[in-house]
């Protein structure tokens, strides 16, 4: 009886910390959106403003690939197994380590990688595309250049809904290789930034 009674309350904590707000993580996602979204914005209007109608759509179609990108890499990392990660570890495969930290962290990586980078994106393209359209529907008929709106905007939704359609499932057949990717460039990130930290202190010396 005591052992059932010692069960059900520990459940019943797991349920309540489960259940509880992280409210430092929240914080920082709510900070890391409105940082990312801010620079994608200034980035994409600062070159849609400069360049020509081929490269404006040549951005677009970038920005939702960065979106679909981001949504494979999410989806990998909720998948993929430790184990061959653990492997590579003991053989001192330098990426491996950040490869585990990706996967126990799975739910925030998924978190800043779909729902953060992706929505972001989706919201951007979505704008650019208005954008666009703007530019090109000058010397048309009200008809045509609402029928151009519309069916840039669902060129650009088809884009990203067929292409996080086919990522997802690429992203779990190829989970580990593709979070393995994803660790490399981050380890080479942090081995750049480290090389560039140490540079300047040795200049400073």
């Amino acid at each position: 009886m005591k052992g059932s009674e010692k069960e059900a309350s520990t459940k019943k904590s797991k349920r309540e910390s489960g259940s509880r707000v992280d409210i430092r993580w929240v914080s920082t996602i709510f900070a890391t959106t409105v940082v990312i979204s801010a620079c994608f914005s200034f980035l994409s209007d600062s070159l849609l403003d400069r360049v020509q109608l081929a490269a404006a759509f040549a951005v677009l179609f970038l920005i939702v690939l960065v979106g679909i990108l981001f949504d494979i890499i999410g989806v990998a990392v909720t998948t993929a197994d430790e184990k061959p990660f653990h492997s590579m570890a003991a053989r001192n495969v330098p990426e491996a380590r950040e490869a585990i930290r990706l996967i126990r962290n799975a739910n925030r990586v998924s978190s800043i990688c779909n729902d953060v980078v992706g929505d972001i994106c989706g919201i951007i393209s979505g704008s650019a595309a208005a954008m666009i359209a703007a530019q090109v529907i000058a010397s048309f008929t009200p008809t045509a250049a609402s029928f151009f709106r519309l069916l840039l905007s669902a060129v650009v939704s088809a884009l990203t809904v067929g292409g996080k359609a086919v990522g997802k499932t690429f992203a779990i057949n190829a989970s580990t290789p593709i979070v393995h990717f994803a660790a490399k460039l981050i380890y080479r990130v942090k081995y750049f930034f480290k090389w560039l930290r140490n540079l300047f202190r040795s200049k400073d010396r």
